[in-house]
């Protein structure tokens, strides 16, 4: 795949924004003074670093499978970083919530049908079932201390990541998928939410 400059620089703001407001939301900052679930005497940029490789690491691979597919199909393929929603991301993390649109990747070319447009679509929820399931493995070899903390978090996530994004209506990847088949829509959204809910319990 070729990555234009400005393309990179998006992914990479894009991600390092995004991990950012989960590590505010991680450290307890959205509290207004509590602890949260590591405590700020660890050091925020520890926080920061398991945010990016659960948070940042799900959004970036999310995005680069829309473009690998789209790409693999012929087509022209870019991401493009929604800043203002970044800094609301980021902003909205001091209250306790996460409002992330972090950004998209758009695709040109001639020749996009339902069934291409429905398989790049369904490629970045897939992506983080995937890594939901890796990070769950993580977390049951590992257990407790920061690597099972990652495997925990990294799971939830990306569990989230992909059901929220399975969401029937534009702008989210299930609108595209659903218009392309209700059989694979289907089967992605129960794969996700059910993912999502397991890990409300472990």
């Amino acid at each position: 795949m070729k990555f234009a400059n400005i393309e990179r620089k998006d992914l990479f703001y894009a991600g390092l924004l995004i991990s950012l407001a989960f590590a505010v939301l991680f450290s307890g900052a959205g509290s207004f003074g509590t602890t949260g679930i590591l405590g700020f005497n660890i050091g925020f940029l520890i926080i920061f670093g398991i945010s990016f490789l659960t948070a940042g690491l799900g959004f970036i691979l999310h995005e680069l499978a829309h473009k690998y597919v789209a790409v693999s199909y012929g087509l022209m393929a870019e991401f493009k970083a929604f800043y203002k929603m970044l800094f609301l991301a980021v902003a909205v993390s001091f209250f306790g919530f996460i409002i992330a649109a972090p950004g998209a990747v758009f695709i040109h070319g001639f020749g996009i049908t339902k069934e291409k447009n429905g398989k790049i679509s369904v490629s970045g929820p897939l992506t983080n079932i995937v890594l939901a399931v890796l990070f769950l493995m993580i977390y049951l070899i590992q257990g407790e201390g920061i690597v099972g903390m990652i495997g925990n978090l990294g799971f939830t996530i990306n569990a989230l990541l992909a059901a929220f994004n399975m969401i029937p209506v534009m702008p989210f990847d299930g609108a595209k998928v659903i218009a392309w088949s209700k059989t694979r829509y289907y089967v992605t959204l129960i794969l996700a939410v059910g993912l999502f809910l397991l890990s409300l319990f472990i």
